[in-house]
């Protein structure tokens, strides 16, 4: 039973080695150099600058982000850019240290970090205001990079984090319209 599963185990890691070896191929015959981000719209019913403030409050960016459990500032303070934070993410079940650097700080229209952990990369959320000052169009651009065959990573959990991070701005939209109306 055990040489079984470890032939299995062995199997299955080649199997993946060969499909990010293909994967990272054909990126790079398109000039692609890293995987491609996740990308996320949503629109809300809501001012830019009501937007702007939820999205930018990087310490109550759980309320909106469920795989993000928790941020704290690295010292607590003011969000700039090079201030550092470190989130605690659930994946698969698992929490995981991510920390970030605030790298783009637009108000109200970008918000961008780099992700210095495990899983590097970078997120991006960029706010639109529409032309009477609403609705606020939110594009949220997030690359990551696993530490272990990235590019079969990427393919793998595209569908699933696309669906996470969809699912994340729907909350953003809910939070941002009622505190908008109320």
């Amino acid at each position: 039973m055990i040489r079984r599963l470890l032939r299995l185990a062995l199997i299955g890691a080649v199997a993946g080695w060969l499909l990010d070896r293909r994967l990272a191929d054909r990126a790079r015959r398109a000039g692609e150099a890293r995987p491609p981000a996740i990308v996320s719209r949503v629109e809300i019913d809501a001012p830019i600058e009501r937007v702007w403030e939820i999205v930018a409050d990087v310490e109550r960016q759980p309320t909106w982000m469920t795989d993000l459990r928790s941020v704290r500032l690295d010292p607590p303070g003011e969000v700039r850019v090079g201030a550092r934070a470190t989130g605690v993410v659930k994946i698969l079940g698992m929490s995981v240290a991510d920390p970030v650097t605030i790298i783009e700080l637009e108000p109200p229209v970008r918000f961008a970090i780099r992700h210095d952990g495990t899983f590097r990369g970078d997120g991006v959320i960029s706010l639109t205001a529409g032309r009477h000052g609403h609705p606020t169009q939110v594009a949220w651009h997030e690359t990551l990079i696993a530490p272990v065959l990235p590019w079969a990573w990427a393919f793998a959990a595209r569908p699933v984090l696309g669906r996470v991070f969809a699912a994340d701005l729907a909350r953003l939209r809910v939070l941002a319209e009622a505190t908008a109306a109320g």
